[in-house]
């Protein structure tokens, strides 16, 4: 037995027992303390607080949302109290898939123009425990959910947060959350401000928040407007410099995309059309392919109507596409307007569609109280009161299948001064209705209704077809039957402006291009229901034949916008041959010139000064240059016409020697050789006291340093490496420029200050070619320009050497035959710079 137990016990017990005491001292000394503080009050320490609730976690609903809330009811319901905004999310809407427009809707002077589009994104709204994440979804890569690479795919595509909010609250009914999201807006959240690029370029260094507000927000069924004030400040703002402040105000346009895509339409670039893409790592193809699919409205055919189309009978689609006139439009300008949105019926019904497409002027607030141009629902042709001289039209839509949801065409009042000047310039030898500065309202309605319907097109999902406008005979453009008939070329959707071709005695001529043959063509292609196709890739077949049917006709031929080596893609010009269609608009300029201050003057305003002259001589400058630049594109030319591996047939034609030399011999005689007939006293007296020579240099330095581009130059020398003799040669290039330029040198003629001018910047390329080496090309540019030349290891180099070599010897001989002061002068002049050149070169 163990002894020692009891005595533990006993210890233990005696330790428990002092405990105990100590314990009821302590109790009692505090209610002692009590009474005793009750007899003679005395300050006591703080309570110690208690447990609650986090004060920064959901709260009742009653306590977030008060009655001092103003409230807009829509796809969120929106909370207003005070300068603070909350949006209440339904549940129903947390991960469905939403498109956040963002566009400037007022600008700073000098940052592009109310309206423009700065970004696009697909967001979604995801809860993660008491946080709201809103995340941007990309939709660059692709895998079909059934696929194993789906997870590859999604592992390699984390949706980034653009901001995380903490729930505020609670519905009331339980089936929605509540967040604050002013910071959104009135903080500096990149995505939705000013873009990156200018931020750089006027060295933009914070967000002034003391100088940035959120104007308003609005609610609507499927969309939520957000208008935000944003002030940066910045180093080197575009205008009044001296704030250090930029300060614009954006739209942010969040809109719910449909539940059930709209099935894609696949992209075939022989048929013109805005489209997007994505990597499809789920395709059959042996390599990441991309898939590009087609902008489209969503017009199906009605069920009870579905017999009907396939017999060919036309069938109104489910839902048309309708465009609102802004109620800001001045009232005499909406007929038109209205007209060129419905110029569209007729391609629609190549597509089996009849009243597929309308306009109608806004309800008033009387008619309809709801009605808003910013709710999404509504495509509006909005009426902006600024000295812009521009319309666009945009669309907006989904990424997911190219469903475009709504648009928003830019009007900007000052766009009629823009036709007014093309009008005239393009027209006035031949039209008397273009005689003026202000037309009639017919003359301006009509143009304004060209604009219209070329905007519209391009909410319709169809881009600029450069292609169009040569796809007429020149001669043909003289041709009343035929223009009334087709107009001037086959697409409105090029910059066909107006028929500069026709000449006085071509009475009855069509002078503007209509939607026209192309156009209704690439409507079908791009809307026609192909009622058994199931699948994107099962209407391919008929795509196909659809195009093969029009092969080899110019009329539905598509050429991209921006191909700067193509001369039969070019912007502002008519006809198949560039020479023939320029020397006829060479010759109504000139017939323009002697009647362009009686034509700008106003009988009933003898006060008014001569900005409208100095404005439309600017103009016929313009218009001479434009036509040497069509022309000046023949030279080292690359036809590109897209083809389908199966047609067997080439995508890519060097433009014939003939049509390069007649070129080259066009703009000696017509550019080269000094255009006097721009000259003219009586104008230039009453428009400037400076700078009239300089004009002329200009145009002839321009063209002449363009003809020796160095990519130019590095087309013709591989047009001769493929084609041989039937290639036009560098060597006949610069004989031919050579002769032109120095005509004096064989006939010791004079040489007057334009040509000395013109001379002396050959002799300035020349030297660029031999010493130097073309500048870098930014990645994003090198599609327009083509590979870039090695100037080191090409034959431009030894060309330009010969040619320097060749001009002095010719010099030489010329000066000595020369008579005249400053011409002589000029040959010792450029004999010197030639010497110069060769010795600095060959000292290397």
């Amino acid at each position: 037995m163990n002894r020692t137990l009891p005595k533990l016990l006993r210890r233990t017990a005696f330790v428990l027992a002092v405990m105990g005491s100590l314990f009821s001292a302590e109790d009692s000394f505090a209610q002692k303390k009590k009474k005793k503080e009750k007899e003679q009050p005395a300050p006591t320490a703080p309570a110690r607080p208690q447990p609650s609730a986090p004060s920064n976690g959901p709260k009742p609903y009653k306590e977030v949302i008060t009655a001092k809330a103003k409230t807009k009811e829509g796809l969120f319901n929106v909370h207003q109290i005070d300068d603070k905004y909350y949006y209440e999310i339904p549940d129903s809407l947390l991960g469905r898939d939403m498109l956040m427009v963002v566009r400037v809707a007022k600008t700073a002077d000098g940052i592009g123009y109310g309206g423009e589009n700065t970004n696009n994104l697909m967001v979604r709204w995801d809860k993660n425990g008491d946080d709201i994440l809103l995340k941007v979804v990309s939709v660059n890569n692709y895998a079909a959910d059934s696929l194993p690479i789906s997870l590859a795919v999604k592992a390699s595509n984390l949706e980034p947060i653009l901001q995380k909010f903490s729930v505020k609250s609670r519905a009331t009914d339980s089936t929605g959350t509540v967040i604050e999201v002013t910071d959104l807006f009135n903080k500096d959240t990149p995505a939705l401000g000013l873009q990156r690029n200018r931020r750089t370029q006027y060295k933009v260094t914070r967000l002034d928040t003391d100088r940035t507000y959120i104007s308003h927000i609005n609610s609507y069924p499927i969309n939520i407007e957000s208008r935000y004030v944003l002030t940066y400040s910045a180093s080197e703002p575009p205008s009044n410099s001296s704030t250090g402040l930029i300060t614009l105000e954006m739209n942010a346009s969040m809109i719910l995309l449909p539940k059930e895509p709209m099935k894609q339409r696949l992209a075939d670039r022989r048929v013109g059309w805005f489209a997007r893409s994505y990597v499809d790592y789920g395709s059959d193809q042996q390599k990441a392919a991309s898939r590009r699919y087609l902008d489209r409205w969503r017009l199906e055919v009605k069920p009870e109507d579905m017999e009907k189309f396939k017999r060919g009978e036309l069938v109104e689609p489910v839902k048309p596409i309708v465009f609102y006139i802004d109620p800001a439009t001045p009232k005499q300008w909406v007929p038109y307007l209205i007209a060129g949105v419905e110029d569209w019926q007729v391609a629609f019904e190549e597509a089996g569609f009849k009243n597929a497409i309308l306009a109608k002027e806004a309800p008033s607030p009387e008619e309809d109280p709801t009605w808003s141009a910013e709710d999404a629902r509504f495509s509006v042709i909005r009426y902006f009161a600024s000295d812009i001289q521009n319309a666009y039209g945009p669309h907006v839509s989904d990424p997911r299948s190219g469903e475009i949801l709504e648009s928003h065409i830019g009007w900007y009042h000052n766009v009629m001064n823009l036709l007014r000047n093309w009008f005239f310039i393009q027209t006035a030898a031949i039209n008397p209705d273009a005689r003026g500065v202000n037309f009639s309202e017919e003359t301006m309605g009509r143009l304004i209704r060209f604009v219209s319907s070329h905007e519209v097109g391009h909410t319709l999902g169809l881009p600029h077809n450069f292609a169009s406008s040569v796809a007429y005979p020149v001669e043909k453009l003289r041709d009343a039957a035929f223009t009334q008939e087709f107009g001037t070329a086959p697409s409105i959707m090029d910059y066909a402006r107006f028929n500069y071709i026709a000449q006085p005695e071509d009475k009855g001529v069509s002078l503007m291009p209509n939607v026209g043959p192309y156009d209704k063509y690439a409507v079908m292609w791009g809307y026609r229901p192909i009622p058994d196709a199931k699948t994107p890739e099962d209407e391919q077949a008929t795509l196909n034949e659809w195009i093969v049917a029009k092969n080899g006709d110019p009329i539905y031929r598509y050429g991209r916008q921006g191909n700067s080596y193509d001369p039969t893609t070019q912007s502002e010009d008519l006809g198949d041959n560039a020479v023939k269609a320029s020397e006829y608009g060479i010759q109504n300029l000139k017939r323009i010139m002697p009647n362009l201050r009686e034509w700008t003057a106003e009988e009933n305003k003898p006060f008014k000064d001569y900005s409208d002259l100095e404005e439309m001589y600017g103009q016929v400058i313009t218009q001479f240059n434009r036509y040497m630049g069509h022309v000046r594109t023949n030279v080292g030319g690359v036809e590109e016409v897209y083809k389908s591996s199966g047609e067997g047939t080439p995508v890519y034609t060097h433009t014939s020697k003939a049509m390069q030399k007649s070129a080259v011999d066009f703009l000696n005689k017509q550019l080269f050789a000094t255009p006097t007939w721009m000259m003219d006293d009586e104008i230039i007296s009453r428009i400037g006291d400076f700078g009239a020579l300089e004009r002329i240099r200009g145009i002839q330095v321009t063209s002449l340093n363009g003809l020796l581009d160095w990519g130019r130059l590095g087309r013709v020398i591989e047009n001769e490496a493929l084609n041989g003799a039937d290639a036009y040669k560098i060597t006949e290039l610069f004989d031919d420029l050579r002769k032109g330029i120095w005509t004096e040198l064989a006939s010791g003629k004079t040489i007057d200050v334009h040509r000395r001018a013109l001379q002396r910047a050959h002799i300035e390329k020349l030297e660029e070619l031999l010493t130097e080496s073309p500048s870098p090309v930014p990645a994003q540019f090198r599609q327009y320009v083509g590979p870039q030349i090695n100037a080191s290891q090409s034959d431009i180099r030894p060309m330009a050497r010969g040619e320097l070599k060749t001009l002095l010897a010719q010099i030489k001989s010329a000066a000595g035959r020369t008579s005249d002061r400053m011409s002589k002068l000029h040959l010792e002049d450029a004999q010197a710079r030639i010497e110069k050149i060769l010795a600095e070169e060959s000292g290397k």
